[in-house]
């Protein structure tokens, strides 16, 4: 079995994603009711023994990643790629190839896009039985508030993956009342625009196992709607959570005002910091 290396993932990726150009472009560009996130999704994007791999590299120990837990979400995540096996840190690096990135520029029309080495939102993602993301708007932009956010690039690697196992992809209309379910199955590319109206969430994981997912964000220095703006991440709550949707406005109108006077936030910069380079 010959080696798996950041460049053979990123040109594995580049064959499937232009066996898949055509169809991609015109799943991303169809009207979608009154979802406003465009996506497309590419399915068989490695071979499934590679994918099996990367599945197999994402830590048993659920200790070693960042647990997230509040009214808004639940789930695991890390970025801290020097502690696990070097593929998922190939994997990862694989999607910001300059190809693929040109390449995707194509499919959806979105033009001078540009990787995230800092994995800023982006990296690796685990949920378990129970976990899940509220329907929430990611931020508009990257951590120096320079370039606005684009597109989200999630690459699901957990075999024998199906609807009824919950964590879905959830694509929400604009006032979340409606919702389109994308299966996290195995070896799956999904793509999709993050914008002022890009409402999205994860389902609850009924089972007792794994849900693995690399994460990317593509940037751009043009916004992706006509008139430029800001906005911190906002969370929603579904349908049914009326006292939570309530909680979750207050939480998004504080945050924006701390925003407002420190335009860069308060907390610690959570992004990937290559080894050696810590102090």
């Amino acid at each position: 079995m010959s080696t798996v290396t950041q460049q053979s993932l990123a040109a594995a990726i580049r064959s499937r994603l232009l066996e898949a150009a055509d169809a991609a472009s015109s799943e991303f560009h169809q009207e979608d009711g009154a979802i406003k996130a465009r996506h497309f999704v590419v399915d068989n994007v490695l071979p499934v023994d590679i994918c099996m791999q990367i599945y197999q590299a994402f830590p048993e120990d659920w200790g070693q990643m960042r647990e997230m837990k509040s009214l808004k979400e639940h789930k695991f995540t890390s970025k801290s790629f020097d502690t696990f096996p070097q593929l998922l840190h190939d994997i990862s690096l694989a999607f910001q190839d300059q190809e693929i990135i040109r390449l995707v520029e194509t499919i959806t029309g979105i033009r001078d896009q540009i990787g995230d080495p800092l994995f800023y939102a982006g990296g690796l993602s685990m949920m378990g039985k129970g976990n899940f993301l509220n329907p929430h708007i990611d931020n508009s932009h990257d951590s120096k508030r320079e370039l606005y956010r684009t597109l989200n690039l999630l690459y699901y690697v957990t075999p024998d993956w199906n609807p009824e196992t919950g964590g879905n992809l959830e694509l929400w209309d604009e006032k979340v009342r409606y919702r389109k379910t994308i299966s996290s199955e195995f070896n799956r590319l999904v793509v999709m625009e993050t914008n002022p109206q890009s409402w999205h969430s994860v389902s609850p994981v009924t089972e007792d196992k794994r849900r693995c997912c690399v994460s990317n964000y593509y940037f751009s220095k043009f916004p992706p709607t006509e008139k430029p703006h800001f906005h911190v991440t906002s969370f929603n709550a579904r349908p049914e959570q009326k006292l939570r949707r309530a909680i979750m406005k207050m939480d998004t109108l504080a945050r924006m005002m701390i925003r407002k006077v420190f335009r860069v936030g308060l907390g610690r910069k959570d992004v990937y910091q290559q080894p050696g380079s810590r102090d």
